[in-house]
């Protein structure tokens, strides 16, 4: 069996607290129960949704559009999959010694326009993994507003917005993100606590079944 490593696109499963002290928290045991299970199995666990089905869809598409919006000149997207001792990652783009991710919001309403902080801790997290393992110190979380595929459009709930026509400056929001050390230990003490109740499980199923027959 593989040693336990978090994805980087995950981490931010294992990282909340769990409300009793000295445990994992239900995400993180979630995860690493599913982790567990892709390895019995063999089989891995697929999500999908229609708002990730945008993000692969227009991923090019918004690689080249802040390319040329943010003066970056040409890009292509980073192909190459980084590993250490705790983390997996294949971030988006790494551009003159800084990781780029890039998130496609499904509509204006749900671009954070006006936030100051990153919204969504996970997608902290997703980076300060990122830098560790490409060993930077700088990040940037890019949101872009891309028209939404009619192929994954549900015809009686979500409207065919267009933003062609609208500035730049409205459909691009940027958050800089610095390496902290601090978190990055973190993120690999939450990783080994994850080793240890996959320990705890595999014990209890190799435990003799209590079924009589």
């Amino acid at each position: 069996m593989e040693v336990f490593k978090v994805r980087s696109s995950m981490s931010g499963e294992i990282m909340p607290n769990s409300r009793k002290k000295g445990e994992l928290s239900k995400s993180a045991k979630t995860y690493a129960e599913t982790w567990l299970k892709e390895q019995i199995y063999g089989y891995k666990h697929e999500v999908s949704s229609k708002y990730m089905e945008k993000g692969i869809e227009v991923e090019d598409e918004s690689i080249d559009y802040i390319a040329e919006e943010l003066g970056y000149g040409f890009l292509s997207k980073n192909t190459m999959s980084y590993e250490n001792d705790f983390l997996t990652g294949t971030p988006d783009l790494i551009v003159d010694g800084v990781v780029i991710d890039i998130k496609n919001s499904w509509s204006h309403w749900t671009l954070p326009l006006f936030d100051t902080e990153i919204p969504n801790k996970g997608y902290y997290y997703q980076l300060q993994c990122y830098m560790a393992l490409c060993n930077l110190d700088k990040a940037k979380l890019i949101y872009t507003l891309m028209d939404t595929p009619t192929d994954i459009l549900n015809a009686w709930t979500d409207v065919p917005y267009s933003y062609e026509d609208i500035e730049s400056k409205y459909r691009i929001k940027v958050f800089d993100v610095e390496r902290s050390d601090e978190d990055i230990d973190k993120i690999y003490e939450r990783v080994a606590e994850c080793r240890e109740y996959i320990k705890t499980l595999n014990s209890k199923l190799n435990e003799p079944s209590s079924i009589k027959f």
